[in-house]
């Protein structure tokens, strides 16, 4: 693992051990590192109330976006065994992903498989597909 990987690992891991998941006792973490460098990190949040829950994926970009960073160049997944981001969050990824973003989905042993966002989210829905009605930047 390369040292700007395993950076993005030791922030999930972080994450991860700070999740709210008291219901599903599922805890994962996600560290994304934007273009201009920074690296944000995300945890999930259930709620009693199900449907409100938060992902970990969705939560670092929601840093990200505080933080002031709008592009995605790669992403970290943690979770208790190697899992995928579900379909909503790599629609949000993919709003934030300029070109080839690459998503690593790693377990607690470090285990890591490397793959694109255009892998895992093929014929995305973007700003294109609005027919000119979005003020996008």
């Amino acid at each position: 693992m390369n040292e700007f990987l395993a950076e993005l690992f030791e922030q999930a891991k972080q994450a991860r051990g700070r999740a709210h998941a008291p219901y599903s006792r599922f805890q994962v973490g996600a560290a994304l590192r934007a273009a201009s460098g920074a690296v944000y990190s995300g945890a999930n949040v259930e709620n009693a109330a199900y449907p409100l829950g938060v992902c970990a994926e969705t939560s670092a970009i929601a840093a990200m976006v505080a933080g002031g960073d709008r592009e995605i160049l790669e992403m970290l997944v943690l979770g208790p065994k190697r899992i995928a981001p579900c379909g909503a969050c790599r629609q949000r990824m993919s709003e934030f992903a300029k070109g080839s973003m690459l998503v690593y989905l790693a377990d607690a042993s470090g285990a890591c498989s490397r793959h694109s966002l255009s892998e895992l989210l093929p014929h995305a829905f973007g700003p294109e597909d609005l027919n000119g009605n979005a003020d996008v930047e």
